[in-house]
């Protein structure tokens, strides 16, 4: 079992390799596929416009404008976009779409994001999530319970803990894991000579310790109601 995992291990390292070389390669001038969420080309730039839905459900919210460390750290041909949703009676939620261009960087690793922000995963599951609209269909997506340790502006420290839920999308395709995304984007790459315009969908909100499966809960009704307004389903479906 030990052997099994240090192959898979290297396996995945040498395909990260051999994808990143080769998209490098072509990256100067892709053929870029159609993107898997609705976007409007943006004139002169592989930048494209993507909006989040204003009010879903009994939730309210705030446009969060393109962040500067955003701008200044991914890619130029990245599209972006970011709300908070806020229902009557306080539950916030977080959500953020981000379109990669020519540059896959633009795609994160989820671990990497959140410990960047200071959140460690403490339990991650795959579930599926009933999307509605013309087409119902079932969306597979990561669920993480998060927790970090922050310092108090006053001195000391809090313990936070919230829910993450996130995805990502292409055009027909999409998949709830990262290495899944990688191996799928080379492999239409490879096949194809095209490729593929992947987005990462997540989800974030905080909630008090013990309470994780009641957020989720509100988090797939939103997910579940918000979704079919920026994300057809898959052609296959």
């Amino acid at each position: 079992m030990k052997n099994r995992k240090w192959i898979l291990f290297f396996a995945a390292l040498a395909l990260i390799a051999w994808s990143a070389a080769l998209m490098d390669k072509l990256k100067t001038h892709p053929r870029l596929g159609k993107p898997g969420i609705n976007a409007e080309p943006i004139r002169g730039s592989l930048a494209m416009k993507i909006d989040l839905p204003e009010r879903v459900l009994d939730f309210t919210s705030t446009n969060v404008p393109e962040p500067e460390l955003v701008l200044d750290y991914l890619p130029q041909d990245t599209s972006y976009a970011e709300r908070i949703y806020e229902s009557a009676d306080g539950f916030c939620v977080q959500a953020t779409l981000v379109l990669m261009g020519a540059d896959r960087t633009s795609i994160h690793n989820a671990d990497y994001c959140l410990r960047g922000q200071g959140f460690n995963p403490d339990e991650k599951n795959v579930a599926n999530i009933l999307v509605g609209g013309a087409q119902p269909y079932q969306l597979p997506v990561s669920e993480w319970k998060v927790s970090g340790t922050f310092q108090r502006p006053g001195g000391g420290t809090v313990k936070a803990t919230g829910v993450y839920v996130f995805w990502f999308v292409a055009d027909g395709d999409e998949t709830p894991d990262h290495f899944e995304m990688m191996k799928k984007l080379a492999m239409h790459l490879l096949k194809t000579g095209e490729m593929e315009r992947w987005a990462y969908v997540s989800y974030f909100s905080s909630c008090a310790p013990g309470q994780e499966d009641a957020a989720f809960g509100r988090m797939k009704q939103l997910i579940a109601a918000s979704v079919p307004d920026f994300q057809p389903p898959p052609a296959s479906r």
